[in-house]
């Protein structure tokens, strides 16, 4: 059984709150009342849940995850969504242009279960890929353009995302397997 912290439980707190206010956008007592008690609810239901342990190399994301390399991913995150979505939309906008759908098939060495997430995550933030499944360090993403998956398979984004975790940095994708039908799936 896992316990909370208190920076856990502070960091989880100004975050949720901070959300709160961006999405509802109002600041008087009333809607901040409401707004505490929804983070107060959310809180009480994720920690019932943080009692139990999922998956076998859980960490405490919080206390793995480098808060020094968090800020430029984030900008280097928004700049690939934009740029994959001016991508896309040249790809819809041009119908001269064939639409070449793919799945990809690889296999990841990352150090926990959360990295692995934040990169399926990752990948489907960006316009033109979707992660369809993770099973164990197997990733399986499809894309509507092999541009779209470039910056998985030449290891730039998984490489971003162990960053977020350790300095000691090898190689993350291997094995990949461009599926163009369903004859492999």
């Amino acid at each position: 059984m896992k316990t909370l912290s208190l920076r856990n439980f502070v960091v989880s707190f100004i975050t949720l709150m901070a959300f709160w206010y961006i999405m509802s956008g109002f600041f008087d007592p009333i809607h901040s009342l409401m707004g505490i008690a929804s983070v107060a609810l959310v809180m009480a239901l994720n920690y019932r849940l943080r009692k139990h342990k999922y998956f076998e190399d859980e960490v405490d994301v919080l206390d793995a995850l480098r808060y020094g390399r968090l800020l430029y991913y984030l900008i280097w995150m928004f700049g690939q969504i934009i740029a994959s979505g001016i991508q896309v939309a040249r790809v819809i906008l041009t119908p001269s242009l064939p639409v070449k759908q793919n799945m990809v098939r690889f296999k990841v060495d990352l150090p926990s279960a959360h990295a692995k997430m934040i990169l399926g995550n990752s990948i489907t933030l960006t316009p033109g890929t979707l992660t369809v499944d993770i099973h164990e360090d197997e990733f399986l993403v499809h894309s509507i353009d092999p541009r779209a998956y470039e910056g998985i398979i030449n290891d730039k984004m998984p490489q971003e995302v162990l960053k977020l975790f350790t300095q000691k940095m090898h190689p993350v994708v291997s094995d990949v397997e461009i599926i163009s039908d369903n004859k492999n799936l």
